[in-house]
């Protein structure tokens, strides 16, 4: 049995790879420390909740656990914030992980997967985006997560016998099909939570930040992936990683985009609700079409997405919007 440290793993996307590592028979091993996860999003694995740069807590955990392999997700993710507090960003998503990524090598750990973005393209010159695009990230949120990267790579490289796969998500969007788990901010900022929440009643109304854009309808494309997708894209990279067949970087992504506009219609259908718009400006930092050209991934890793369809995934986010708020009215009736 194979053990494995997943950093962020109580988090929305570690909390889905933490279940499927359990399921396919890993040992799992969580460091968070819940400043955005959940103890309840844990269907599996043993936490242990701690900081990634403490970096005598991680030579601990790896020590006691014979740790064989890293997966990092703890990190900082709002586009926004990242422009009015980059320091946030840069401490955690880059000092911090590079502080992780050095502990880990330094005691063993000889294979490494992390989670990057999409925001390292930035404004790309062509769509869809490949992995050879160049990386000019507008944000500080991709600028850290392109600093860890490059840590990372140089990390590995000088390290013998050890390897890393870097995968970057476009946009992950859906939950889990039983309705265990899903996304669970305290302030959430992605455009189908969003959405949901407005059809739900819980916000007046929802922004539109721009509808000048270079694109069919004015607003925002991007690339929506469900979450146990993306998942199945990690343990295709372990095993990848497990096999000797690491340092390589893919998208994770369907290939086609979805505006703002047409998520919000979409949402508009599954729910069967009607809330109000309002249209903003632009935001800082926000590129017009982010779209992935994911055959590299299909190619190298045979991975073949289950879930490409707009309204699947917003069925799936759906149905764990309203368990979420009938737990919390349940909690609220309870005291």
């Amino acid at each position: 049995m194979r053990t494995v440290l997943v950093s962020g793993g109580a988090g929305y996307i570690g909390s889905h790879v933490v279940r499927d590592l359990c399921e396919s028979g890993y040992r799992v091993i969580v460091l968070d420390n819940l400043s955005s996860g959940h103890k309840e999003n844990l269907l599996g694995g043993t936490l242990i909740e701690g900081d990634i740069g403490d970096e005598k807590l991680v030579s601990r955990i790896i020590q006691a656990h014979q740790i064989e392999t890293l997966i990092h997700f703890a990190a900082f993710i709002q586009v926004e914030e990242s422009m009015t507090n980059p320091a946030k960003y840069y401490e955690n998503n880059s000092i911090k992980a590079f502080r992780l990524f050095k502990t880990a090598i330094d005691n063993g750990i000889r294979s490494v997967l992390f989670s990057s973005t999409a925001a390292v393209y930035g404004i790309p010159p062509m769509i869809p985006v490949s992995e050879s695009s160049p990386l000019n990230p507008i944000n500080p949120y991709g600028n850290s997560k392109f600093f860890s990267e490059t840590l990372l790579r140089d990390l590995t490289a000088a390290s013998a016998d050890t390897q890393h796969i870097i995968l970057r998500y476009f946009n992950v969007a859906g939950a889990d099909y039983k309705g265990r788990i899903g996304q669970a901010y305290a302030k959430p900022t992605h455009l189908i939570t969003l959405a949901l929440h407005a059809a739900l009643g819980l916000r007046s109304d929802l922004s539109i930040f721009g509808t000048d854009y270079e694109t069919p309808d004015g607003s925002c494309v991007r690339d929506y992936i469900h979450v146990d997708d993306l998942s199945s894209a990690h343990l295709l990279a372990l095993k990848a990683l497990e096999n000797k067949k690491g340092n390589q970087i893919y998208n994770c992504g369907y290939g086609k985009g979805h505006s703002v506009l047409e998520v919000i219609n979409a949402v508009k259908q599954v729910t069967g609700n009607q809330f109000q718009t309002k249209i903003c400006p632009r935001r800082v930092g926000d590129p017009p079409a982010l779209i992935a050209d994911s055959q590299k991934i299909q190619n190298q890793l045979g991975w073949k997405p289950k879930h490409d369809d707009l309204n699947e995934i917003i069925q799936s986010a759906w149905e764990w919007e309203k368990r979420l708020r009938d737990r919390s009215c349940g909690k609220k009736a309870l005291t």
